[in-house]
This record gives C-alpha cells, structure tokens and sequence, in this order.
C-alpha cells in the first residue's frame, strides 16, 4: 500500500510534468503533516513558506484533487496572499475573497469537492480573475446590505468552526482553512520584507529553471514575474546629477574600427572614442540599515548604472565585506549587518582615487566623519534617515527629498 509521503511524491512528479512552474516550486517548499487543520494551509518555516497537510483530508481526495490542492497553496504563496493582505480588516471575508481568486487559476476538474468560486455567490454577478481586492470588496458590500444569503450562511459557518457549509445548489463547500496564516500576522517590517524579497527571490528562480528548460511560464506568473522585475522609479535625477558631480573626470576609450576610415593612415583601421565613468559605490551594509533601506539603495544603484555608468560595488560595516562589479542581473548579495565605519572605504578610496570618477556612499549617515578624500565624494542618505550628518565632507543628498 502506498503510503501518505509516496502519494505525495507522485503529486508532485504529476505536476511537474504537466505545470513545470508550480511543480518545481513545489519541490522548494518544506512539507509537513498535521491533523490540527482541517485540510492543508501554507505555514511559516522561518522567513521561507512551507505547506502543511492533514493526511485524513489528503487520502480523501483523487489524484487529480491532490494536484489541485498543492497548486492551490502555492498560488497563495506566488500571490504573496500571506504579506500583501494583511490590512484587510475582515479575515474571514478575505480568506473568501483570495480563494475565490486563486481557485479560478485550476481546472476546475482538479479541484478539491466544494471550492469556493464566482458561481457560489451568483446575486453578485462577479467577474471573473478580478483580483482579491475586488472580490473583498463585493463581499464585503454584501454583508453589509445582506443581498446574498451564501455568503451569510457561509460566514455563519465560519464563525462556529465549521470546516464545510452546505449551500442549495452547491452542496457542501469547503470552508478556507488559514490557519497556519497566523504565523504571519503582526510580523515586524524587517521580518515581513525578508519574506517577501525570499519569495520574490524563489519565483525568480523558478521561472528562470522553466525557461532555461524551454517550458513556458503560467500567463499569471509571468505577470508576477514581470512587477518583481520593474525598477521602482529613481528617487534622485541620476543622468544629470552624476554627469553634473563627475563633470569633466571622464575616461576616454579607444577601439579601432574598419568602418571607420583613418585619414592620416589609409591602410589602417580608424579609431572610435568612447566616453565612460567608473563610479566606486560604496554600500552601508551594517545592522543600522533596515532591509528596505538596503532595497532602497540597490535601487538606486540600478538607475545609476542605468546613466552608462560602470559600477564597482564595495560593501562595509565596520570593515569591507566585499568588492565587486555591479552586475544588475544577477542576485545582490548582502555581506556585514555588524558596527560601522566609514574609514575603509574612504581609505580605500584614497588609495585606489585614480581607478574612479568619484565615490557615491549609500548610508544612514549614523558614524564618526572621516576625514575629506583626495577624490569628489556623495554621501547619499536614506530616507528613513530623519537628521542629515553634517560632518560629513562632501556633498550630500536625502532620498526622500
């Protein structure tokens, strides 16, 4: 006899095979068994997701069903249902609303017996893949004015216990079991970015095993995939500012070309110029800077690169961690979170001064000046940073200005 873990594995080999993303995101995710929910919820596992089953409801259901449960979790997961949502002031209406979202996502034969879908609440003519937001706030309209008696039956239900809820027409419907999702409520900002930018983190991932593998993306993946990519607008007019602050510190690079003719020579290939800045750009990575900070300075550093700018990144706290080329598609990895100082990299500017156009520091500004370098420096602020450093040598500009 089969047992309950193989039954798993075979789920999971099946969805693999037929929705590449979801099973290879699937294989990412810790699993777990626990008969104190009722059937299967998403639960934290540190700052990464894991999924949680009861194996009485999982022998229950067919294979086909069991597909469709493992990707109905996980669409929570990659519809970031357990960070985005949490303002939401009726949990029981949004546990309603992001079910009624993400069912629509499977086919409806997969689905497990009694999902709750824009059929179950027919007085409210619902569109379809509207999004939570919108199916939120139907339902909620609809318990005020009381114009749909499944919904009152099923928030009924809900609020006894009750896992299923029989409704004329629909027979019994299976009730949202969340409750792995406390785990997530009242998490501190630090802690709730960490998931997110871990999951984002894991999305891509996913998505670029598929498409390496030549699969294709989930159309509502890709448009997940495609937001986490956009760039956050700049907060700092980077193309005038840098050319501005650089001025005349450009270096110029010679490449010869035939399409080019050389007048003073016929025979020999002419010369290109090109013009470029190498920009030495300094990070603060110590426990002082909270993670949407450092978000806020890659940011940044990508509009930088953005102007034609070469980066080499050098990262410190109370010492440099690391110093590399910014390379804008790959992983930034952070390196440090101890004390402060800006004097390495201020020393290492001064010693390295002619490799550079200038140093640009992305800082909280929270540590003793150091003295002026021998090259331009820009102390850039955060903008959770509320008092500017005035100490500090150089210019100096505040994000959030």
């Amino acid at each position: 006899m089969i047992n309950k873990s193989e039954e798993l594995a075979k789920a999971s080999k099946d969805l693999i095979l037929k929705e590449p993303f979801y099973g290879i995101f699937l294989l990412m995710l810790n699993k777990v068994w626990n008969k104190k929910i009722s059937t299967a919820c998403v639960s934290r596992n540190s700052i990464n997701y894991q999924l949680t089953l009861n194996e009485d409801f999982w022998q229950t259901l067919l294979a086909p069903q069991k597909m469709g449960l493992l990707k109905h979790e996980l669409l929570h997961i990659a519809f970031f249902h357990l960070t985005d949502y949490d303002h939401l002031t009726n949990k029981k209406i949004a546990n309603l609303a992001m079910d009624c979202e993400i069912n629509q996502y499977i086919d409806e034969k997969n689905l497990p017996p009694g999902p709750i879908l824009p059929s179950t609440f027919p007085e409210l003519e619902l569109d379809s893949k509207a999004g939570t937001k919108y199916y939120y706030d139907k339902l909620m309209q609809a318990s005020k004015d009381g114009s749909c008696p499944n919904l009152d039956k099923m928030l009924e239900a809900m609020g006894a216990g009750e896992p299923t809820c029989g409704l004329p027409g629909e027979g019994n419907i299976n009730l949202p079991d969340h409750s792995g999702w406390e785990e997530f409520e009242n998490l501190d900002e630090a802690t709730k970015k960490l998931i997110i930018s871990q999951t984002k983190h894991v999305l891509k991932e996913v998505a670029d095993q598929v498409i390496k593998s030549r699969g294709t993306l989930p159309g509502e993946i890709k448009e997940i995939i495609d937001r986490i990519n956009v760039l956050e607008p700049p907060k700092f007019n980077w193309r005038a500012y840098v050319r501005r602050f650089v001025g005349g510190s450009i270096k110029t690079y010679t490449k010869t070309s035939r399409h080019k003719p050389n007048f003073r020579f016929i025979e020999n290939p002419g010369m290109k110029h090109k013009e470029k800045r190498h920009v030495l750009v300094a990070v603060d990575t110590s426990g002082s800077v909270s993670t949407p900070e450092l978000k806020e300075f890659l940011n940044e550093i990508h509009h930088i690169q953005k102007t034609g700018t070469e980066i080499t990144i050098i990262q410190c706290d109370s010492a440099i961690r690391s110093i590399g080329k910014f390379k804008p598609t790959e992983d930034f990895e952070i390196h440090g979170r101890g004390g402060t100082n800006f004097y390495p990299v201020t020393d290492y500017f001064d010693q390295n001064f002619r490799k550079y156009n200038c140093l640009i520091y992305l800082t909280d500004g929270e540590a003793p000046a150091p003295d002026k370098c021998r090259g331009p420096v820009l102390w850039v602020i955060s903008s959770a940073t509320k008092n500017m450093n005035p100490d500090l040598k150089g210019l100096q500009i505040h994000l959030n200005l």
